[in-house]
């Protein structure tokens, strides 16, 4: 699995909003100068996200975006397959190099490695939610059972 400019800048705006929810809707270029990210990129990154259910859009001169549901009720697995339009690309399912041998008719004893990984990322990212991401460092390695870095 390949971590794109799209599922991290996906992370970083849902987060972001996620972070002022209680002011309201954020417009795409607040939130792209904020974060020091491209405002188009930012924007196509959102236009995904509503698409997704994720966030919510408001018009007008007070509109913007807002998290469509609670960051408890987000997961990060939510966020990436919005952004990216996927988590993990099973190459010999998306691009079959020969029909005969990657075809789900055909034996092939690499294909469960595949799906078995594309189970356990997509769990993961599924029991992390935005929530979880508003700690600091340390807080988020606990949560997610990794070990604390010392300074």
């Amino acid at each position: 699995m390949r971590i794109t400019t799209w599922a991290e800048y996906g992370l970083i705006c849902a987060l972001h909003l996620a972070r002022r929810a209680e002011e309201g809707p954020v417009t795409g270029r607040d939130l792209a100068a904020r974060e020091r990210l491209p405002t188009d990129y930012v924007e196509q990154i959102l236009l995904r996200l509503r698409r997704a259910g994720v966030v919510q859009s408001t018009r007008g001169a007070r509109g913007g975006y807002v998290l469509a549901r609670a960051a408890e009720q987000i997961s990060v697995r939510d966020v990436i397959t919005a952004s990216e339009l996927g988590t993990f690309d099973l190459h010999c399912v998306t691009h079959p190099v020969e029909e005969e041998r990657c075809s789900a008719a055909q034996q092939c004893s690499i294909r469960p490695v595949w799906v078995l990984l594309q189970q356990k990322i997509d769990d993961v990212l599924e029991s992390v939610h935005l929530a979880d991401l508003l700690h600091e460092e340390g807080v988020v390695r606990q949560r997610v059972g990794l070990p604390v870095l010392q300074a």
